[in-house]
């Protein structure tokens, strides 16, 4: 029963979602490491929030569909992209050394096949991992230039990663000498992560500003104003303030606050809208925290 029932969301899902879609989420929920398919991933996390959702509405419905969604985004979507993120920077942190290592085995008077072999025995990490499989790979009859690729491709959301596989490849491919082209890219690729450390480095005021405003004073201040405006509305009997409402709609300001200042972070600290979203579902649940611990405050007029 539980089986045809997930065979049937799993064909609405690829139904319902266009193919292109998919297939970038495929690429996405394979780079994340995850041993699911897109679609399979994608019910798995809707379940998820259904189950949230349904717990929360049955103290609050609208309270329910905030919860279903944040929970649904965070493990379709921020979940996947944190494993990214984290497996991303562990290799960016590694490829210098790798690179460093492979010219080094070269200059010892071996084949590129050989020093990628020999590469995968050392420590380097998720890094290790990936030159093992594109040594598998050319072990199986793929030509290196086309394996190097792949590993390019798998790895793209890493504009460091991607670029310097790219100029390694073009390089093999024109027969320059590789061991010289290694050590230049492993160089300028420390340069890179130099660059991109001080830059957030330089830019944690900003961040610390956005995080304490959109996710503690703003929400606390929204949250008093609403109980003042219900001590007003109590108080007072020629007043009627539509009090429930108000805190509804100052709600979903919280909300949309926390994800456009995430956002901002993200493209000041890191370039991207999308590494932003991170910080804006942290954001988010610390807002809604603060706005219902701020409006569950009772003030007398």
């Amino acid at each position: 029963m539980a089986r045809k029932l997930s065979s049937t969301l799993i064909s609405l899902t690829e139904w319902l979602i266009p193919g292109r879609w998919l297939k970038r989420y495929e690429l996405f929920v394979y780079s994340a490491n995850l041993n699911f398919m897109a679609v399979e991933f994608l019910v798995i996390s809707l379940l998820i929030g259904v189950i949230f959702g349904a717990a929360v509405a049955l103290f609050n419905i609208l309270y329910g569909v905030v919860a279903f969604l944040v929970v649904f985004a965070g493990v379709a979507f921020v979940y996947p992209y944190w494993r990214v993120t984290k497996r991303v920077d562990e290799m960016e942190r590694m490829l210098p050394d790798a690179f460093f290592y492979l010219a080094s085995s070269l200059r010892a008077g071996i084949s590129f096949s050989e020093a990628l072999e020999e590469l995968t025995t050392a420590n380097f990490g998720a890094l290790t991992d990936e030159f093992r499989r594109t040594v598998a790979e050319i072990k199986k009859g793929r030509p290196t230039v086309d394996a190097l690729k792949a590993f390019a491709l798998r790895n793209r959301r890493s504009s460091v990663i991607y670029r310097s596989l790219m100029i390694i490849i073009e390089a093999l491919e024109r027969g320059a000498p590789m061991g010289d082209v290694l050590v230049y890219v492993g160089n300028d690729v420390r340069e890179v992560l130099r660059i991109k450390q001080e830059r957030k480095a330089s830019t944690g005021m900003q961040v610390m500003f956005f995080i304490i405003i959109s996710g503690f004073i703003g929400p606390l201040i929204l949250g008093v104003v609403t109980q003042v405006m219900g001590s007003m509305g109590t108080g007072i009997g020629t007043i009627s303030i539509p009090v429930p409402m108000i805190k509804s709609v100052l709600l979903v300001f919280v909300v949309i606050q926390a994800i456009i200042s995430g956002l901002g972070i993200g493209v000041i600290r890191e370039g991207k809208y999308s590494s932003g979203f991170k910080y804006g579902l942290l954001m988010l649940v610390m807002g809604v925290i603060i706005f219902e611990g701020a409006t569950s405050i009772k003030l007398s007029m």
